[in-house]
Order: C-alpha cells, then sequence, then structure tokens
C-alpha cells in the first residue's frame, strides 16, 4: 500500500508539474459552459442571419431553446474533450519505456502491479474529475436558464457516457503496456474501437456492446428505456476489468523479460 500511495504522489505531481492538470481544467470548464452557450445563443444566430437566409429561398422559423437541447448538445461536444484527453495520455507508459525509468523503479522493489494500478488509478481520477466538472457546469446552467426536470434520465445518460469513457482508458493503459510507441498505442485502441463500433452495427450485437452507452443522448427524451442499456453496462465495466487485469499481468512478463535480457 505505501508502495502504491508513493507511485501515486509521484505521477500526481507530475501531472500537476508538466501543466496537464491545468490544461484538464481549463478543457472541461470549457466544454461545460459551451453547451448552454451554444443552446442560448442559436436562436439569436439565426435571427442575425435570417435576413439573408431568406434572400436564398431559405425561411427560419421560431426556434425553441431548452435544457433539453442543451443536454444534446453537451453530448455532441464531450467526445471531443474525450478524444484530447485521450490523446494526451496515450504515453502514459510509453514515455516511461522511452526514458528507462521503470526498469530502475523495479530494481529497487517496486511491486509491479502497484506502478500499473497507480497509473489506471490516475488516469481514472483525472477522467473522472474533468468529466463530471464538466457535466455539474451543463447541470447548473441549464437549471439557471431553463428547467432540467425536462429531460429524463439525466444521471443514468451522464453515467452511461462516463463508463464508456473508462472503458476506453482501459485500453489505453493496456496498449500502453504492451507496446512503447505513443502512435502504436493510439492506432490500437482507435483500431479497437473502430472494431467494437462495427460490430454494433448488427442489431442483435447492439445492446451487448460498449458502443451502445454513445446512445445515450435518447435517454434523455420520454419513452426511453433504461434496461436497454443494462447489458452494455454490465459488459463494459467487466471489460474494463479484464483490460487492467490483462495490464499488470502484460507488464509483469514485460519487465521479468527485459531484466533476464540484461
Amino acid at each position: 500500500m505505501k508502495q502504491l500511495t508513493t507511485f501515486l504522489r509521484k505521477e500526481l505531481l507530475y501531472t500537476i508539474r508538466t501543466g496537464r492538470l491545468l490544461i484538464l481544467t481549463i478543457l472541461f470548464i470549457l466544454f461545460g459552459v459551451m453547451s448552454p452557450a451554444i443552446a442560448k445563443l442559436t436562436p439569436w444566430l439565426m435571427e442575425m442571419m435570417s435576413d439573408s437566409l431568406a434572400e436564398t429561398g431559405i425561411m427560419i422559423t421560431e426556434m425553441e431553446v431548452n435544457a433539453l437541447t442543451s443536454w444534446t448538445q453537451f453530448y455532441k461536444n464531450i467526445p471531443i474533450a474525450l478524444i484530447v484527453f485521450i490523446l494526451m495520455f496515450s504515453n502514459i507508459m510509453t514515455q516511461e519505456y522511452q526514458r528507462g525509468t521503470l526498469i530502475l523503479i523495479v530494481t529497487k522493489g517496486m511491486k509491479h502491479s502497484a506502478i500499473v494500478i497507480a497509473k489506471g488509478i490516475v488516469l481514472c481520477f483525472l477522467w473522472t474529475a474533468g468529466y463530471w466538472l464538466a457535466f455539474a457546469i451543463t447541470y447548473w446552467y441549464n437549471a439557471y436558464f431553463w428547467n432540467n426536470s425536462i429531460a429524463s434520465n439525466i444521471g443514468f445518460s451522464a453515467a452511461s457516457f462516463y463508463l464508456l469513457g473508462l472503458w476506453l482508458l482501459s485500453l489505453i493503459l493496456l496498449f500502453s503496456v504492451v507496446f512503447t510507441s505513443y502512435s502504436n498505442v493510439l492506432l490500437a485502441s482507435g483500431g479497437c474501437f473502430l472494431t467494437v463500433y462495427l460490430l454494433g452495427l448488427f442489431p442483435k450485437l447492439e445492446n451487448y456492446l460498449p458502443v451502445k452507452l454513445l446512445q445515450c443522448t435518447n435517454l434523455l427524451f420520454e419513452g426511453s428505456s433504461r434496461p436497454d442499456y443494462y447489458y452494455a453496462v454490465g459488459i463494459t465495466l467487466v471489460l474494463c476489468v479484464v483490460n487492467i487485469t490483462a495490464s499488470i499481468l502484460a507488464f509483469n512478463r514485460r519487465t521479468r523479460l527485459k531484466a533476464a535480457s540484461q
């Protein structure tokens, strides 16, 4: 436990010193504000453009904007924040390989599992703090300007996309252990996501795959069925555990082979 705490402190300090924590904070605040701002400004922008659009034969009717409009915009925007997050942290293990620091740490008695678990905890903590910060900001502005009660299953839909993010980060952790190249980590993670996405195009498989959680926007509307997502939520949780376990096993094997070769 002491080793895990020590390595966690090291990882968090590195995140702060490199400015990543500040960048992430600004990023998620921006995405939290962006959704209600776009929803609030859209009618005004349409009104400004109505005269020029009327000349081309396009008529602008009065638009109704509410909290549901803002939440829909939130789930259009937040995947971009997740992509930026992944790009920032896809080297979470590869940078250690390139600097050769992991072998030095292991030879000093640090448990292999503590290193991987600490890296995973940091990823989870940063994603959790950032995502729910953006969600809280959007929720507050929506409540201030409109009324959140118009949207259904707000908490469940938010948790669904959050879980999808955890699954992708567990893939990043796994492939960061397996590969030493940043680009290979991104390619492997992207390839895995694309494969699952394509499998999700088959109706019989759709409800059992993590990509089902991308449809969490549908939960905001009346008549949506939460049970349709239960299988995807359960399987995604299992896959997260499997990926983390595989990361620990792969790292153990890699360090043993590295130590034997030296």
